[in-house]
């Protein structure tokens, strides 16, 4: 056997012998890395490995997982290399599992944002259960009214900012003695949460106001009452808009769970509330009596006599629950019952603690 003959033997036997296969994280990240990278090719031939060893039985779990993640970044990838249709193939398919994403234009290319746009407009907007537009798509085309914010009076402190306000600033708000004090009480209060201290452009307060004046538009349930501040104008001040809405009727037997419905009616609801959170023998954290206490001390709602029954939740997604809460999806959900009220909260425990850790993000730093 000639040297040759014998290196090319050891050679073929080297092949034969199986390299360590790439995980499923593995090859995500790489694909990843190629993306940023800028190298399409090699990017695409990942993603097409990582399509065909996640299509592999007993990786069914991982598959749905990296099913959304794929989609987007051949999108990426596709519009990159000039095969825009396909890409905008790709997007629709990312958008249909997660609808209400959005793509950041200083982080993908021009070619990239216009296939995932032209994507957008060929997916069905979302519909919740009762045929119209979801609160997020309207609340996405919404535009803050040129004298949206509140007026710095005695009742400041008791309007939708009581929803973000810390305990120590509603005592310290009290105390003041009005005029000037209230100004610069409130000029500090909204300095203290702008993401950029100095800057007059304070997204955080400008959020707010839109969330406020989206809230006092779309959830009036009663002449004198403010959106803002019913129940669901609580939820949207500190989570903004569910994922989806559904609703539907409720039938003779269908409210199991009516004992634990609670809203914004008096210090009666308060203290059901305080009840509720200590049922099976768990006393309540001094934040959730908090949460309890605020969303009970607000203006109230009635249902007539006449209103129907019904049950509405808002489903929200990981994606757009605040940071720190370990749930997948939060379903929060309101009651109309006669004599009971409207749009009446459900003070389960995910959706106190989700409340609990929005206001928690939005409270002024230590």
């Amino acid at each position: 056997m000639t040297r040759f003959a014998a290196r090319l033997g050891a050679l073929v036997l080297f092949l034969s012998v199986p390299l360590p296969a790439q995980t499923l994280p593995e090859l995500f990240q790489k694909a990843k890395a190629q993306v940023k990278g800028e190298s399409w090719q090699d990017a695409m031939k990942t993603l097409t490995l990582l399509d065909t060893e996640s299509a592999k039985p007993g990786n069914e779990t991982a598959r749905t997982q990296l099913e959304a993640p794929m989609a987007f970044y051949r999108g990426v990838v596709e519009a990159n290399l000039g095969m825009a249709d396909k890409a905008t193939a790709d997007f629709e398919i990312f958008l249909n599992l997660q609808p209400n994403a959005t793509m950041d234009p200083s982080m993908y290319s021009k070619k990239a944002i216009a296939a995932f746009e032209t994507a957008r407009k060929n997916t069905a907007p979302p519909i919740d259960s009762d045929g119209r537009p979801s609160i997020f798509l309207a609340f996405q085309e919404f535009k803050l009214p040129a004298n949206a914010g509140e007026q710095i009076n005695e009742k400041w402190g008791d309007g939708p900012v009581k929803w973000i306000m810390t305990g120590a600033e509603k005592r310290t708000w009290a105390d003041l003695a009005g005029g000037a004090e209230w100004q610069e009480f409130v000029d500090e209060f909204w300095e203290s949460r702008n993401p950029q201290p100095g800057n007059p452009d304070n997204i955080f307060k400008t959020g707010f106001d839109r969330r406020v004046a989206f809230a006092d538009t779309h959830f009036v349930q009663q002449e004198g009452t403010r959106g803002s501040m019913t129940d669901r104008g609580m939820v949207f001040v500190l989570l903004g808009p569910p994922t989806y809405v559904g609703k539907k009727p409720i039938r003779t037997g269908d409210d199991a769970q009516e004992a634990e419905g609670l809203s914004t009616v008096g210090s009666q609801d308060s203290a059901n509330a305080q009840r509720a959170l200590g049922a099976g023998g768990n006393k309540p954290s001094s934040a959730q009596r908090a949460i309890v206490s605020d969303s009970t001390s607000g203006p109230g709602t009635k249902a007539l006599d006449s209103s129907p029954q019904w049950r509405e939740v808002w489903h929200y997604r990981k994606e757009l629950l605040p940071k720190g809460v370990g749930y997948h999806q939060v379903d929060v959900e309101f009651i109309t019952r006669k004599g009971y009220g409207v749009n009446i909260m459900q003070r389960d425990h995910a959706t106190l603690a989700t409340l609990e850790a929005a206001k928690a993000t939005a409270k002024k730093p230590s």
